[in-house]
């Protein structure tokens, strides 16, 4: 969420003024995230202030936007605690601003919990399997844009930046998913729409509950895409449930998370097989896209890229010691 596209403060208000909101009362932007222009916006009307998000979408269209708006619309209509996209006078959520898409949503209550303990996790896996059943009859359909077919596309873009064995890693790695996305067990896992970005940053919790955080929110749907559940379980396995020095899993926090999710909707017998090779497609794709976004990078005035050793680490640790949820779980 760095800031590609400057706006300012009139452009800003005027922009609110369509939305029939109030008048804006605030406005800056978020130095956070690498993909879009993003800023905190308030409105003020009778004297009440409510928070936004406003985004400029600098690589997604406006033909492919509409799934991404409509499935958040679609979740927060279903009890799903996630932003929801606010239309202008005529009912449109998907809206132009500096010539680019945009959206403003709703702002989440809470703040991010960047060192989750094991009821974290809990509850991050329950609320992702409920937002996997929301979502199986949400009608518009999108594959995951940062899936295999970009990994194949990606990694010849990389390979000139890495060192031998970083090569071979990623070739050897690369070769592994392909083998894997033609078998049988891959294509029967259950699909449908995932968030397929839900990092620690990307979720909120309410501090103000006696006892523990509550979780209040997921949000940041621009990734998001129609694809295995396995692979956004993995996407969250590990960030959330991971030491952050070695990348190797913290299997009490691992345990729970899956459990947690396995209470809402049991996993499939392929799921469990598969769950350590989609660990590891879920490292390749992090490290993939650190490294796009450090040796390929775009202009921004707040952007700062993540360092890609971490998923580097993460990925040999999942290849190296591949993890098991426990088999006595739903």
């Amino acid at each position: 969420m760095a800031v590609f596209t400057e706006v300012s403060v009139d452009e800003a208000g005027a922009f609110v003024a369509q939305l029939d909101i109030g008048r804006l009362s605030g406005f800056r932007g978020i130095q956070a995230g690498i993909e879009n222009s993003n800023f905190f916006v308030d409105t003020e009307r009778a004297g009440a202030t409510r928070h936004w998000v406003l985004t400029l979408f600098e690589r997604l269209s406006f033909e492919q936007l509409p799934f991404y708006l409509q499935l958040m619309r679609h979740l927060a209509q279903r009890g799903i605690p996630v932003p929801e996209p606010q239309p202008d006078r005529s009912g449109a959520i998907l809206h132009t601003l500096k010539g680019k898409p945009a959206a403003l949503v709703n702002k989440l209550s809470g703040g991010h919990q960047l060192a989750p303990d094991v009821d974290h996790c809990a509850q991050v896996g329950a609320m992702l399997a409920r937002m996997h059943l929301a979502g199986l009859d949400f009608a518009l359909a999108q594959p995951n844009l940062r899936g295999l077919a970009w990994w194949v596309e990606t990694v010849p873009l990389v390979r000139p930046f890495l060192a031998d064995d970083q090569r071979a890693l990623i070739d050897d790695e690369l070769a592994f998913q392909r083998q894997l996305a033609t078998s049988p067990a891959f294509a029967g896992l259950p699909r449908g729409a995932i968030h397929a970005d839900l990092f620690r940053d990307n979720v909120m919790f309410d501090p103000g509950h006696v006892g523990h955080e509550m979780l209040s929110g997921f949000f940041d749907f621009y990734f998001a895409g129609v694809d295995s559940f396995l692979f956004d379980i993995a996407v969250c396995l590990n960030d959330w449930c991971i030491d952050l020095a070695s990348g190797a899993m913290a299997d009490d926090r691992a345990q729970a998370f899956v459990a947690a999710y396995a209470g809402v909707r049991p996993l499939t017998s392929n799921e469990r097989r598969l769950m350590p090779a989609l660990l590891r497609a879920a490292g390749l794709r992090f490290w993939l896209s650190r490294l796009w976004d450090l040796h390929l990078p775009r202009d921004a005035s707040l952007l700062k890229a993540h360092d890609p050793a971490h998923f580097e680490r993460v990925l040999r640790a999942r290849v190296a010691q591949p993890w098991h949820p426990d088999f006595t779980l739903p």
